[in-house]
């Protein structure tokens, strides 16, 4: 396993789902972690299961829509009081609604891109200058989506943020590598989560995944997390502004095979 052993990590949205399991998956490399999420409850239930790997574990509360930009200066400012710093950074913190674009509310249209767009660039904002003032090298991954390079008739916000996400990875690796800091994206396919339970629990559904994608596979959030462990770790040292799909092949396969008679 990949060491990050003497590294602080902050993962937002990490409280549940793929990152919860990126936060568990860091912490048994070794990292200190800091939970992120919405409900105490749950934070501290995942700060508990990252403590259990025998790292130091921190949780934070608050907010990354409401009152931007102070609302995500204060979750980092937070993270970076109660661990005495972090030096890695995973934005993972996000949303999507299945909303015809037809009738996509601006409400909706401003939540999906505060969410999913706004809330990255400001907390990679606010990290890295931490780390240009005191000269730490960081590593940063954004969670992105395969939604990024494929569309859904119904996820055109969702897919418009994600696709935001792709380019903001290249952005910011040319922008920050000067500045000894890192950063590299990881676009999961289709999980199984709780949030996406309901699809699956429709049997064509999974059989459609299934065939769609190369491997056959349908995993669950732990797939994706040895990706963000690599990309923050000292082996991808030469690693600038990629964005790794982690979806089983699901997205260079042009013509899936048609269903067995």
């Amino acid at each position: 396993m990949i060491s990050l052993r003497g590294r602080t990590a902050l993962v937002t949205g990490s409280s549940h789902g793929v990152g919860a399991a990126i936060a568990e998956y860091l912490a048994k490399s070794g990292a200190n972690v800091v939970v992120h999420g919405l409900d105490p409850t749950q934070v501290e239930a995942e700060r508990a299961k990252c403590a259990a790997q025998g790292v130091s574990a921190f949780g934070v509360t608050g907010d990354l829509i409401e009152n931007q930009p102070a609302g995500v200066a204060a979750v980092v400012e937070s993270a970076f009081e109660q661990a005495g710093g972090i030096d890695l950074l995973v934005a993972n913190a996000g949303t999507y609604i299945d909303t015809p674009f037809l009738e996509m509310s601006y409400e909706l249209l401003d939540r999906t891109m505060k969410l999913n767009v706004y809330s990255y660039f400001l907390t990679v904002q606010e990290v890295a200058r931490r780390w240009v003032a005191s000269g730490t090298e960081g590593r940063v991954v954004l969670v992105g989506s395969i939604n990024g390079r494929l569309s859904e008739d119904v996820h055109v916000a969702y897919d418009a943020s994600k696709g935001a996400v792709d380019a903001m990875v290249r952005s910011l690796a040319v922008s920050l590598a000067r500045r000894k800091i890192r950063v590299n994206g990881m676009a999961p396919g289709l999980v199984e989560t709780p949030l996406t339970a309901p699809a699956f629990a429709d049997p064509r559904f999974r059989a459609w995944m299934e065939l769609h994608t190369p491997n056959g596979l349908v995993p669950g959030p732990e797939a994706c997390a040895s990706t963000v462990a690599f990309l923050l770790s000292d082996d991808a040292w030469h690693v600038h502004g990629q964005m790794l799909l982690v979806d089983g092949g699901m997205s260079i396969w042009q013509q899936p095979d048609l269903p067995a008679e």
